[in-house]
C-alpha cells in the first residue's frame, strides 16, 4: 500500500558530487532556507475497513434471522470483528506514525536551522578572510603538482588584469612569472620552504616581489601543493638600487678625493721637503744667534705642515676604508725607546720629564705593524708632551690580558691639565679638540686620537683613558699577543745588591727608573734633595751604595754630591743624568766625582748594564752611538768621492741633493726623469756610476719604470747590479715594499737629511 507524502531521496545525485570533486574544483553551496517548509502528513482515518466489517456482521445477523446455519452466523461474526479490528488498529498506527514524523520534522527543522546558520557564518567569516588577505596587498597563488593554478586571490588577478577564474588552470610561467617549481626530492621531511624575490611585468611596469613558498607532499593521497604569499617589495628594490648607486659614487667621490688629497699634498709636500733641505743647509753655515732661530722657525713650522700633511692623508686612506696593516716581527724595546727619544728634544725643551719603562717579561718581538704601532705611539706620546707644561710624561710597557688571552699594554701617562668625563669619548672623533675655541693654546687638526683609535680597532685592540682634571691622564692600549709571539724572559734579581737613591725634580720619569731597578731585585727611592736622601737612608735602615742625580740639580763644582757625602749619602758610586745638550758639562761633573753617566731618557736595558758595571764608564743612549737605535755615526768622506747619478725633477730638491753631497766630495750629475736616468746609465761612453738616487714620481717615465729599465739592460748585458736608492716623499710600508720589488735597494724618505743620505750612500755605494 503507498503511503502518501514519503519522500525518498534518490543517492545517486550525491555520488556524481562525489566524482565531479576529483578535478579539485571550488565548489560553492547554496545554503537552505533558514525556515524550511514543514511537511503536513494527512492521518487516514480507515472508513472503508470499518464499513467492511459492519457489513459483514450484517449479513450475519440477516443470516442468522433467515435461519443459516448457526456456524455461518458465527464465522461471519467474526470475521466482521476482526475486520473492525484491523481497521481500528491501523488507524491507531497511522496516528502514531503521524505523531513520530512530526516529532522528527521538528529535530530536523532545528538541525536545518542550525546547519543553514554555521554555513553562513562560515561563508562569512571566509568572506571576512579574503577581504583581509586582499586588503594586505599580498599576492596568494596555490598550485598543484604539475605547477597549474589552483586558486588565487583577487590582488594576484587585478595585478594581472585577469579575472581568478580565467587562471584557473595556468602555469605562472605562462603568465610570464619566472618561479619554478620545488622538485619532488627536496622534500625531505614533506615540506619545504623556499624563498625568492621576483619580478613580474604589470600594465604599470615592472613590480618586485618577496616570493615564499611552501610546498606540501602527502604521502597517502600522492599528492604535491605549492602554497605561495609574495609581497611587494618595489620600494625596498627602489631603495637598495639607489643605495647601491649612492655607494658607487661615494666610492668614486672618495677614490677622488683620495687622489686629490694625494696629489695636493705631493705637491705641497715637495716645496715644503726643499724648504726643511734647505733650512738644514743654511743650519750648517756661519748664522748670527738671531739668524739660527729664525731658521729653526722655518724648520719647526715646515715640521708641522707636513706633519698635518701626514695626518690628512692617514685620514683619507683609513675614512676610503683603504687602512691595510703589514704586520711584521719587530723588538718591542726598540720601537718604543726609539719614539721616546724622537720626543725627548721636545720634551726637554719644555723642561718637563720623560721616562721610558718596559717590563723584562715581554716578548723579545712580537707580529705588528711596526709603521702604524709607531704612529700610535708618535700620537700618544706627542699629545702628552704637548698638553703638560710641568712634571713629566711616561710611557710603561707590561704584560695583560685582553678576552682572558695575553697581551700587550702601553700605557702613557702624564701630569697635564686632564680631561673633564664629557671628553673622554668626544677627543677620539674626526676633528674634535679638548678645547675648540679660538682661544685654544694649542694648535692642531683634530685627528691625531681619531686615527689612532682606527689603527688600534684594525689591530683588533683597545684603548681606553683614566683622568682626573688638574691631575693628568693615562692612555692604555691593549693589542693581542700571537700564538707566534715569544713567551718572553725570565726576570732574574740581578740587581739585588743595588740599593739606589734617585736625585730629580722629575718625579715621573725618577719612578720609572725606580721601577726598572726593582723589577730586577734591586731597591731604590726617589728624593728630591740631599736631605731627603739622607732621611730615607736612616728610615731605610741601610745606606744607598748607588746615587743617581740629575744634572739640573748639580753645579759644576758638584756641590749637590759633595753635600750628599757630608750627609753619608753616596758612600759607593755616583752616576748623573744628562740630556744631550749638557754635554758640555761631562769634564766638570767627572771632576766632581761622578763615575759615570746616563743620558735622558735611560733606556732600561742601558740602565741594568751600566749598574752592573765594576767601572762607571759614559753611557750613552744607543741611537747617539750608532749601537742598537739604528742610527750610523756621520760617515768619513771618501777619499776620491763617489760618481753618483741624481734622478729628480725638483730643482730644489736637485739643488739639495747637489748641496749634500758636493760637500761631501761627491761628483754629482743631475737629470729630470726616467729616461733620462736609463739613458745616463746606459751610456757606454759615459764612466759607470757608483750609485743613483731615483725620484719616484717623475714626468716622461717614472722611477719605477726607469729602475725595471735599467735591471733589464743589466740582465741583457751581464752587468753587475747597479746600487739604486728611492727618493720620495712617502715614507709608508707599502711603498717601501712596492719599490724595493722592483729591484731598488734602498729607501731614502724626503725631506733629504744630509746625515741620512750620506749613511745610505755608505751603506749601499759600490766601492
Amino acid at each position: 500500500m503507498k503511503r502518501a507524502g514519503k519522500h525518498i531521496i534518490d543517492p545517486k545525485p550525491a555520488k556524481k558530487l562525489a566524482t565531479e570533486t576529483k578535478p579539485r574544483k571550488r565548489i560553492r553551496i547554496k545554503p537552505p532556507a533558514l525556515a524550511p517548509v514543514s511537511l503536513t502528513l494527512p492521518v487516514q482515518t480507515h472508513y472503508g475497513e470499518v464499513a467492511v466489517g459492519l457489513a459483514i456482521i450484517f449479513i450475519a445477523g440477516l443470516s442468522h434471522l433467515t435461519g443459516a446455519s448457526p456456524l455461518i452466523s458465527m464465522m461471519l461474526v467474526i470475521l466482521g470483528g476482526i475486520a473492525l479490528a484491523v481497521a481500528f488498529r491501523a488507524s491507531t498506527m497511522d496516528r502514531r506514525l503521524v505523531s513520530e514524523l512530526a516529532e522528527k520534522e521538528a529535530v530536523n527543522r532545528g538541525e536545518l536551522e542550525d546547519l543553514a546558520d554555521r554555513m553562513w557564518e562560515l561563508r562569512e567569516s571566509e568572506e571576512r578572510f579574503h577581504g583581509l588577505v586582499d586588503a594586505l596587498g599580498d599576492l596568494i597563488v596555490h598550485r598543484d603538482r604539475g605547477g597549474r593554478i589552483v586558486y588565487v586571490n583577487r590582488v594576484f588577478a587585478d595585478l594581472l588584469g585577469r579575472d581568478p577564474s580565467s587562471l584557473m588552470g595556468h602555469t605562472l610561467s605562462q603568465l610570464g612569472i619566472d618561479i619554478g617549481l620545488v622538485p619532488d626530492a627536496a622534500f625531505s621531511d614533506g615540506e619545504c620552504l623556499s624563498s625568492t624575490d621576483v619580478a613580474i611585468h604589470t600594465r604599470n611596469g615592472i613590480r618586485w616581489y618577496s616570493w615564499i613558498e611552501h610546498s606540501v607532499r602527502d604521502d597517502k593521497a600522492d599528492s604535491v601543493s605549492h602554497r605561495a604569499i609574495a609581497r611587494d617589495i618595489t620600494a625596498r628594490k627602489r631603495a637598495e638600487t639607489a643605495l647601491i648607486n649612492a655607494r658607487e659614487r661615494a666610492e668614486q667621490a672618495s677614490r677622488a678625493k683620495s687622489s686629490f688629497l694625494a696629489t695636493v699634498s705631493h705637491e705641497i709636500r715637495t716645496p715644503m721637503n726643499g724648504i726643511m733641505g734647505m733650512a738644514t743647509l743654511l743650519a750648517d753655515t756661519e748664522l748670527t744667534p738671531e739668524q739660527r732661530t729664525y731658521v729653526g722657525a722655518v724648520s719647526t713650522s715646515a715640521s708641522a705642515l707636513v706633519a698635518l700633511i701626514e695626518d690628512l692623508l692617514d685620514y683619507s686612506k683609513i675614512e676610503a676604508g683603504r687602512l691595510e696593516l703589514e704586520p711584521r716581527r719587530l723588538s718591542v724595546h726598540e720601537m718604543v725607546e726609539n719614539v721616546v727619544e724622537l720626543l725627548a728634544a721636545r720634551a726637554f725643551a719644555k723642561d718637563i720629564g720623560l721616562g721610558c719603562y718596559i717590563a723584562p717579561d715581554l716578548p723579545k718581538t712580537i707580529t705588528a705593524d711596526p709603521g702604524r704601532l709607531r704612529q700610535v705611539l708618535l700620537n700618544l706620546l706627542g699629545n702628552a708632551v704637548k698638553f703638560t707644561d710641568e712634571g713629566g710624561v711616561t710611557v710603561a710597557v707590561t704584560r695583560a690580558e685582553k678576552n682572558g688571552q695575553p697581551a700587550l699594554r702601553i700605557a702613557v701617562a702624564d701630569s697635564g691639565p686632564g680631561l673633564e668625563k664629557d671628553d673622554i669619548n668626544r677627543i677620539f672623533k674626526d676633528f674634535e679638540q679638548v678645547d675648540g675655541s679660538s682661544t685654544r693654546r694649542h694648535g692642531g687638526a683634530g685627528l691625531g686620537l681619531a686615527i689612532t683609535k682606527r689603527i688600534i680597532d684594525a689591530m683588533n685592540g683597545s684603548i681606553t683613558v683614566a683622568s682626573t682634571p688638574g691631575e693628568g691622564s693615562e692612555f692604555a692600549v691593549l693589542l693581542p699577543l700571537g700564538e707566534s709571539d715569544d713567551e718572553g724572559m725570565r726576570v732574574e734579581p740581578i740587581l739585588e745588591e743595588v740599593n739606589a737613591v734617585i736625585l730629580s725634580p722629575f718625579t715621573q720619569e725618577a719612578e720609572t727608573i725606580a721601577m726598572t731597578i726593582r723589577v730586577h731585585g734591586g731597591r731604590a727611592a726617589i728624593a728630591a734633595s740631599a736631605e731627603d736622601a739622607a732621611r730615607l737612608a736612616e728610615d731605610g735602615g741601610a745606606p744607598f751604595n748607588t746615587v743617581l742625580v740629575d744634572a739640573s740639580l748639580e753645579s759644576d763644582d758638584g756641590a749637590l754630591i759633595t753635600r750628599l757625602h757630608g750627609l753619608g749619602v753616596g758612600g759607593g758610586r755616583a752616576l748623573t743624568l744628562i740630556t744631550p745638550s749638557e754635554r758640555g758639562r761631562l769634564a766638570a761633573f767627572r771632576a766632581s766625582g761622578y763615575g759615570a753617566f746616563l743620558a735622558r731618557p735611560v733606556r732600561c736595558n742601558t740602565l741594568v748594564r751600566q749598574l752592573l758595571s765594576a767601572h762607571g764608564e759614559i753611557a750613552w743612549p744607543v741611537a747617539d752611538t750608532g749601537e742598537e737605535a739604528g742610527s750610523a755615526p756621520r760617515p768619513a768622506h771618501r777619499k776620491n768621492g763617489l760618481n753618483i747619478l741624481v734622478a729628480e725633477d725638483n730643482e730644489i730638491n736637485a739643488m739639495l741633493a747637489r748641496a749634500a753631497l758636493g760637500k761631501a766630495g761627491h761628483r754629482v750629475r743631475i737629470v729630470s726623469n726616467g729616461r733620462e736616468a736609463v739613458e745616463a746609465v746606459n751610456d757606454e761612453a759615459h764612466a759607470r756610476y757608483d750609485i743613483v738616487l731615483m725620484d719616484l714620481h717623475m714626468p716622461v717615465m717614472d722611477g719605477l719604470d726607469a729602475i725595471n729599465a735599467i735591471r733589464r739592460h743589466e740582465e741583457e748585458t751581464g752587468l753587475a747590479p747597479l746600487p739604486i736608492l728611492v727618493l720620495t716623499a712617502d715614507g709608508q710600508e707599502e711603498t717601501r715594499h712596492g719599490v724595493l720589488a722592483h729591484g731598488a735597494n734602498g729607501f731614502v724618505t724626503k725631506p733629504l737629511d744630509p746625515d741620512e743620505l750620506l749613511t745610505a750612500l755608505d751603506m749601499h755605494a759600490v766601492v
